[in-house]
């Protein structure tokens, strides 16, 4: 019987992949516990746990900002438990700094290896190698099997245990065809051009028997999705106005989601949803494809420049922004035809 902490402080979407993992972990061995430290505005990701694992919340934006606030987080939180190892899923300073602590007191530590140099390779203008790296939550698992712990991933959704808590009072009975719309990302690399995604979502509308849901964040994405919804009939409003975990459970009600390459895309694979994903600066063949998602579902053009980014923080050279620009909105509608005619 072990005491494991695990960090993984961020990204959202990130923090997303590592919940397949930890789930499947977590029910492999139930008599170990597992403790996940991560941002404490993503605790509500984490639904439906296994009864063995716990989350930590660390707000590195405000008191653990700061060496001395995590310093005093390492000593006045981490300190009082007795972990037997530390598996760092993350490989940043915060998460580093952490592990030295650790370490000073004898106690092993398992760091998780992100290949630098391939993602270098994949992205870079010349002698660009687009050979597929190895997945993401592939690399994870091996964080785990090299501290002794070896399982299938047999994590499906985050409500393969407990049924879906209708809320129809929001959202309404379902009826018809659920498509979710989520068309922003954090980097422009990785969005789609907001007016050919209107396009997307009016025709969308105009079929029959068809609700479309937009998801997003508060602010401007929300005030352009208000826009939608009064120009377009059966298209509704979701954005940033619930809780994480009601968003979840609202997305697992949907029957196929359009989004980015962007958190949305690894909570509607959380929960079991099929995803329709747009790529423009980043490449699947990084290996932050969602989770069990097909790879055929993945909306993109072929050009010498792909992938130029891991993440999308990068500008266009180029200075079109091709990527996403040349993806017309009949490629996609074209691709959600094939799925649903």
């Amino acid at each position: 019987m072990a005491n494991l902490l695990l960090i993984r402080l961020s990204a959202i979407g990130d923090v997303a992949m590592v919940i397949p993992v930890v789930y499947s972990a977590a029910r492999a061995y139930p008599a170990h516990t597992f403790t996940v430290l991560t941002q404490t505005t993503l605790l509500s990701l984490f639904v439906n746990s296994p009864h063995n694992l716990r989350v930590m919340g660390m707000d590195t934006r405000s008191s653990e900002k700061t060496f001395r606030g995590l310093l005093r987080y390492m000593f006045t939180v981490l300190r009082r438990e007795d972990y037997d190892a530390v598996l760092d899923l993350h490989t940043v300073i915060r998460s580093r700094i952490i592990c030295t602590c650790f370490r000073l007191r004898a106690i092993p530590v398992f760091v998780v290896n992100k290949d630098r140099y391939h993602r270098r390779r994949l992205t870079t203008r010349r002698k660009k190698d687009t050979t597929p790296l190895v997945p993401v939550m592939n690399r994870y698992t091996d964080v785990f099997r090299k501290a002794g712990l070896s399982f299938p991933l047999s994590f499906t959704s985050l409500f393969d245990t407990l049924p879906v808590q209708e809320d129809n009072n929001i959202i309404g009975v379902k009826q018809g065809r659920w498509i979710a719309v989520a068309p922003f990302a954090r980097y422009r690399g990785k969005t789609y051009p907001p007016e050919n995604m209107e396009k997307v979502v009016k025709s969308l509308a105009d079929c029959p028997d068809t609700t479309v849901f937009l998801f997003g964040r508060q602010g401007q994405e929300a005030d352009l999705f208000e826009e939608w919804t009064c120009r377009y009939p059966h298209v509704r409003n979701l954005a940033g106005r619930y809780p994480l975990d009601r968003e979840l459970m609202w997305i697992s009600r949907m029957d196929c989601m359009l989004c980015m390459d962007s958190a949305n895309m690894h909570f509607a694979s959380l929960v079991g949803v099929r995803v329709l994903s747009i790529w423009g600066a980043t490449h699947p063949a990084a290996g932050f494809y969602g989770f069990r998602q097909r790879v055929e579902d993945a909306i993109q053009i072929d050009l010498p420049c792909r992938p130029c980014s891991v993440y999308g923080k990068r500008n266009c050279y180029r200075k079109d922004w091709a990527c996403m620009t040349n993806i017309t909105p009949e490629m996609i509608l074209n691709r959600i035809a094939q799925i649903y005619p």
